[in-house]
């Protein structure tokens, strides 16, 4: 037996399901923070998929190609995605490395010298991966990624997005099988 609703119940109900509704669309398209997609230039599945919130780091650490020296470079991406130069931090000197004038400060960190408070936008960019012994690895949360190991001599864009709250909380119970570590969205 099918119990009926009486008719001023449901001209109550109807609207507050409606805005029920709305509510979780808009909580769900809210922003959620950001992701960095590490995908290779000719296609195919990501690399890395990162997740992030505005200003947090993630680091390309390898060992420069003439002088075998290892260099760190911080990267940064603002609330709507773009990419950013933070710091480089080096031994010393090498082929393309050194101050850029009006860009960050110079000091020296022991052993290193350090460009500092660059915040210069590098955008969406594409790194041609090295061989092994170059290195090219991604430090992010207390993980590592090895790209000359998974990808050498590939070319892989690297992109920052914004991803809205409900990807994010998506993202929370069904990691990007990309994403290191899984558990540390």
């Amino acid at each position: 037996m099918q119990m009926a609703i009486p008719r001023p119940v449901r001209i109550i109900l109807l609207p507050v399901t409606g805005l029920v509704v709305l509510g979780v669309l808009l909580w769900g398209t809210a922003p959620g923070g950001l992701e960095l997609w590490l995908t290779p230039v000719t296609g195919g599945a990501p690399l890395l998929v990162l997740p992030l919130e505005p200003g947090e780091r993630f680091t390309l650490h390898y060992y420069h190609s003439v002088e075998n020296a290892p260099i760190w470079e911080e990267h940064s991406l603002d609330k709507d995605g773009r990419i950013y130069i933070e710091e480089e931090r080096y031994l010393k000197y090498g082929a393309g490395m050194g101050k850029m004038p009006g860009v960050g400060k110079m000091v020296r960190r022991g052993p290193y010298e350090v460009i500092e408070n660059m915040h210069m936008p590098t955008g969406d960019f594409i790194l041609r991966v090295g061989s092994p012994g170059v290195d090219h690895t991604i430090l992010w949360r207390g993980f590592r990624t090895n790209l000359s190991r998974i990808a050498p001599h590939k070319a892989v864009q690297f992109n920052g997005r914004p991803v809205s709250l409900l990807h994010r909380h998506w993202r929370g119970w069904f990691p990007h099988p990309a994403t290191p570590g899984k558990d540390a969205a």
